[in-house]
């Protein structure tokens, strides 16, 4: 009787462990240097830099709506701008998921938005008001991920007259999923520097 009053408590521990894991997982998190020739030579299309499945988190989920509801859920996006042109260029990044099944154009993408200097970029985005989020069929999972630079127009930046202002750049990106109902905790991502928002 007495093995049982203890392990209840340490089942249920463990239980509790489990659920605050689940409420979020790291995506991915990548460290880059962006050249004129990387945007101009990547393919099939040019400023993407590929995030491809070997990249991403091995664990996250097949099905992002269920057990966990990471579907209808946000995610936190973390940009730090390591290196970049001299100047106040307003340069921001495409992050788009490409799904193992898609409908539609078959793919959906969130933005970093302007920014202007180095430092750490960070915002939390619905998982459902991003553009072409329903043309993703989220119960299939996400295969890999695109990455396109850009002015603040949405330009990519290749295209631009004036590249010098955009190359090179040395980025590390990184996306936190979070489930339905619950919040982003840094904590949950200790390797993460906890430099002051930008």
């Amino acid at each position: 009787m007495k093995l049982r009053s203890l392990l209840i408590p340490f089942l249920l521990l463990c239980l509790g462990a489990t659920i605050i894991r689940a409420e979020q997982f790291v995506l991915f998190d990548v460290t880059f240097t962006f050249t004129q020739e990387d945007a101009f030579n990547s393919k099939p299309s040019q400023s993407h830099y590929y995030v491809k499945s070997d990249r991403l988190n091995p664990a996250r989920p097949k099905d992002w709506t269920s057990p966990v509801d990471y579907r209808n859920g946000t995610v936190h996006l973390r940009l730090e701008v390591l290196e970049k042109p001299a100047g106040d260029q307003p340069t921001s990044w495409s992050v788009c998921y490409i799904p193992y099944k898609g409908q539609n154009h078959g793919y959906g993408c969130i933005g970093t938005g302007a920014y202007t200097t180095t430092g750490v970029h960070e915002k939390d985005l619905s998982m459902t008001t991003f553009w072409q989020n329903n043309d993703i069929i989220w119960s299939e999972g996400i295969k890999e991920m695109h990455l396109v630079l850009k002015d603040d127009h949405n330009l990519h930046a290749h295209k631009r007259p004036d590249p010098g202002k955009f190359f090179p750049t040395k980025v590390r990106m990184t996306l936190i999923q979070v489930s339905k109902g619950t919040t982003y905790d840094p904590k949950q991502v200790p390797e993460l520097q906890t430099a002051k928002q930008k």
